[in-house]
Order: structure tokens, then sequence, then C-alpha cells
């Protein structure tokens, strides 16, 4: 049951976000957690996580994510699965806005993580359902055996396709510079996979069809020469963008949106803490996400010991 004032308040339920409530709660402050979506957030969209700790053989993000929200909730962390829409901050008050009212609390723990970046071409938005797509996990059982592009060149995109290519007939990975970014054992993997194929020095100009999609166009980066791709879908894996129009106004952010910090997760607004993917030069992985969270929720226990 969610009441009454809270010694501190998390806004996200990643890996950031877990942690901080399991570390927060485990110390016997009074906590909520607030989340809009999936429990585990972009790790969520993992089939196979082999890089967290603890799990030699891997874990599916979507498990792994479960698992943290089920330890988060031990030791009376309270949950709340809805929107934070705005924050508001007067003296030692913070009162976070949600759509299921206002709640007020000591301390806040910004831990909302990041949404999947657009590419901003014609067609993505009227396609989405109907060929786009950004989520391989959710949607490539729509796409068997069929002919499907991924657009990216880092680990979300190559991870993305890697899944993909047991599915689809074949996956053409699109990327706007010469050489992936990836981490090295997904490029090889990738290299290595009979079903791929790749499209260097490439953007995606528009996507195109009918009732789905059918095309894309493709401008080549060097020479400015356009090109149409026969494609049945096209999967979108081209970075993330900081959840944070929300709190835009009351922290100091980066020219990307990302919240600054300092080493203990303490933002520019007193008594505000940022941790994981939300903030600047995260490491932008799970574990780095969990060590974000547990260091924000230490340094929370220290704020509400001195003030």
């Amino acid at each position: 049951m969610v009441n009454g004032r809270y010694e501190v308040i998390i806004i996200g339920g990643g890996p950031s976000g877990l942690t901080a409530g399991l570390y927060a709660s485990r110390a016997g402050l009074k906590s909520l957690l607030i989340e809009k979506g999936i429990f585990g957030g972009q790790i969520t969209y993992a089939e196979h996580v082999e890089n967290y700790p603890g799990f030699p053989e891997g874990i599916s993000g979507m498990e792994l994510g479960e698992r943290m929200r089920e330890q988060a909730g031990k030791y009376g962390l309270e949950i709340l699965q809805t929107e934070a829409t705005g924050v508001a901050v007067n003296a030692k008050d913070r009162l976070v806005k949600t759509l299921d009212g206002d709640f007020n609390s000591d301390t806040l723990i910004l831990a909302g993580g990041s949404n999947r970046r657009k590419l901003g071409v014609p067609g993505e938005v009227e396609f989405t359902g109907r060929g786009v797509s950004y989520c391989a996990t959710c949607d490539a059982a729509f796409f068997r055996d069929a002919q499907v592009v991924v657009v990216g060149g880092g680990d979300a995109a190559l991870t993305e396709a890697l899944h993909l290519a047991k599915i689809a007939a074949k996956v053409t990975l699109i990327h706007r510079r010469g050489e992936l970014r990836a981490t090295h054992i997904l490029q090889e993997r990738a290299m290595r996979d009979p079903k791929m194929a790749f499209i260097w020095s490439t953007t995606v100009k528009a996507i195109v069809g009918d009732e789905m999609v059918r095309q894309v166009i493709l401008t080549d980066v060097k020479t400015g020469k356009e090109a149409r791709f026969k494609t049945e879908g096209i999967f979108i894996a081209v970075g993330l963008l900081p959840d944070t129009d929300f709190i835009k106004d009351i922290v100091k952010l980066d020219e990307a949106g990302h919240i600054i910090t300092n080493e203990k997760m303490e933002t520019s607004e007193k008594g505000i803490f940022a941790a994981g993917d939300i903030r600047h030069n995260s490491g932008r992985q799970a574990i780095a996400a969990a060590g974000d969270g547990a260091t924000a929720a230490i340094y929370v226990q220290k704020y509400l010991t001195e003030n």
C-alpha cells in the first residue's frame, strides 16, 4: 500500500532503481519506487545476458529484471506502477507528481533510464507496428523467414540482429560508419553468422510501403547516392535518449540531456540523486547501473543523517 511521507522516492525500476530500492529498504528507510513500464528497464529486451556477475551460464534480461524486483521488494520497499510527470522542490520537501497522485519525500533518486532513439525519417511513425520495431525480443516472431534490416552499429544493434538471425531468413545491418562500435565478441558472432549481411557508410532516408513496410530508401554518406532496398521489416537500434524531460528545470543536465552528478551520485539540487543510464558519463551497462543505485542509496542515508 502506497501512503504517507517517504524518506526516499526512487523514480525508475531498472537495475539502478531496483538496487537503490534494495539498499534503501534494507537500511530501514521508508522507501517508494515508481516505475511506469517493465521492471528491469532496457535489460528486459536482452534475450540472453552473459556479462552480469553471478550468472555464469547467462540469464534472460526479463528474468534478471524480475529477480531484481523480487529481491528489492523483500525488505519493505513500496512499489507503484505509474508515470512520474514532474518534481517540485520546496525547502526540505521533494514532491513527485504522478498520474496517480502526488507523493512527498525527504530525498529523491532519479533512475529513470533512457528511451529508444528514433530515426526521425518519413514513414517511421506511420509504419511502427507494421514493419517498424525497436525490440527484436518483442517482435522477432512476426518476421519468421522474412528479409529484415537492423539499423545501428553498437551492442544493442548487434544483439538485435543476432536474435533476428535465429528466426528471419536474412538480416542486413545498416550502419552509418565503416566499422562497428559493438564489443568484439558480438562483432565476431555477427561476422560469422551466415544469415547476416552488412551495408556500410549508409543511412536510412525514408521507410516506404503500403499496408506494411516494403522498402527503405538509403543514402550513401560518402557519395550522397540514393538506393532502394527491399525489406519486410526494419529494427531500429540507434541509441538511447535519457528520460529527463520531467526534471530538466530542477537539476543540471549536459547537452545530451543526461543528469550531471558527482561521485556520490548527487545532482545540482540538494537532496536529489541520480543513478544509471540517466546520468552523465554512465557506463551504460546493467552492472554499472546497479553500482550507481547502491552508491546513491548509501549517500541518501548519509544525507538524511546529516540534514
